[in-house]
């Protein structure tokens, strides 16, 4: 199905639901990206700082019960034994007071703090009376995260802290490659939800597409194929009213149309219940040599002039439709199929084995049309509008094949195979 090819108000209604279920669809997967977005940006966030905060409490707690205090004196004499002391992250055991012991900072440098922003916060933690985290610039500029924790003397007051930082310049690089990807992530998702949608919505669709172009498709049909008995009955009702002495022979003429603009009417409503599947093809034995006998029989001889050669054969069809092909190949051949000035076009038609052979002595096919000779309103050298698109479909339906190729001697020939009867 062909959404280009619709047209008209219905088709643009249905274009336009296709777009908002489509911007629907994004939208609500928008909305559950730019949710979720921000919950993995700032969970990858706080595993960072609960990791840093854990990697500086592994220094201080265990520092913390290395050092001794010895009648007001600190002893950090186990400490420099310790591994703690040359591994990062870098320590320092700071007095609270500008008086009071000298500070012992861990033999490994890792990143330099200025020793002065290290007592300040020692202080406040001794002032306080409670650990504390601080983020401060390193020397060379890098942030850095500091934990403090005070300890107490014998007589129960804080009057030092340990000290240990760690450089988070590697850690916030990696946060921020996490947040630029995890937006990169939620951009792509974005738009492959919109093609997803635009992809899945089509489908949703699609059978109200395929019911609206069916349903122009008939219209058109119908107006194919009852453009020419219709001219003719009206044509045959006009000489009718003018000349009463021939009423008597033109209304035989006038039922018979009438009957043939119902058959062509009920083959169209079939075929359109057929195509969406509410009906089936009422198959049955067909002569098929008979049948192509009395479509020849009935149609008009005006301006053309039939052979028919037919060997018995029996093929498993649809009367109705098949008549119906067969009656829109010996139309196209009689509207098509004169010699260039030749007052009558000669067709000869051959049935046999369950093929129908149609050939003409018209101009022929014209080679640039090619298969496109099939298709709804193609013009070429021997096909226009909606007949041979039908007699296709009403083949095809039946299992058989259609060709068409030149004769050697000029002229189209139309040929059409159906399974037949064993």
């Amino acid at each position: 199905m062909s959404q280009r090819g619709m047209r008209g108000p219905s088709a643009d209604r249905l274009r336009r639901l296709r777009w908002w279920l489509t911007v629907l669809f994004t939208a609500t997967n928008t909305v559950a990206l730019i949710v979720l977005a921000p919950v993995i940006i700032v969970l990858d966030a706080q595993r960072g700082a609960d990791q840093l905060d854990h990697d500086l409490s592994v220094v201080t707690q265990p520092v913390l019960r290395l050092i001794d205090e010895n009648h007001g004196a600190l002893v950090t004499a186990r400490v420099p034994a310790d591994p703690l002391s040359s591994e990062c992250p870098q320590f320092a055991v700071m007095p609270g007071q500008t008086r009071g012991f000298d500070p012992y900072f861990s033999t490994k440098e890792c990143v330099k703090v200025d020793q002065q922003v290290l007592a300040d916060l020692a202080a406040q933690a001794v002032d306080n009376g409670g650990p504390l985290t601080a983020d401060k610039k390193a020397v060379n500029g890098h942030e850095v995260q500091i934990a403090v924790e005070p300890f107490k003397d014998s007589n129960g007051r804080y009057f030092g802290a340990v000290l240990a930082w760690k450089d988070t310049h590697d850690q916030s690089d990696q946060h921020q490659q996490l947040t630029i990807a995890v937006l990169v992530v939620c951009a792509i998702l974005i738009g492959a939800a919109a093609l997803v949608g635009y992809w899945l919505s089509g489908r949703a669709i699609r059978p109200a597409m395929a019911a609206l172009e069916q349903q122009e498709t008939l219209l058109a049909e119908t107006a194919h194929d009852l453009r020419t008995p219709v001219a003719a009955l009206r044509a045959l009702a006009e000489t009718a009213a003018r000349d009463p002495e021939q009423r008597a022979e033109l209304l035989p003429r006038t039922v018979r149309l009438a009957g043939r603009m119902g058959d062509i009417i009920d083959g169209l409503l079939v075929r359109a219940r057929l195509a969406a599947g509410v009906e089936h093809l009422a198959m049955q034995p067909v002569w098929l040599d008979q049948l192509v006998a009395g479509v020849v029989e009935d149609m008009p001889t005006d301006g053309a002039r039939f052979s028919l050669v037919t060997a018995p054969t029996m093929v498993r069809a649809d009367p109705t439709l098949l008549q119906r092909a067969i009656g829109n190949v010996l139309g196209n051949a009689m509207r098509h199929g004169r010699a260039p000035g030749a007052d009558q076009a000669i067709i000869t038609v051959t049935v046999a084995d369950g093929r129908v052979t149609v050939a003409d002595q018209g101009p022929g096919i014209d080679p640039t049309v090619g298969a496109d000779l099939f298709e709804p309103y193609t013009t070429g050298g021997a096909s226009t509008g909606l007949g041979l698109s039908i007699v296709r479909w009403v083949v095809l339906a039946h299992g058989g094949d259609l060709k068409v190729y030149n004769a050697d001697e000029g002229g189209a020939i139309f040929e059409l195979q159906l399974p037949t009867v064993q």
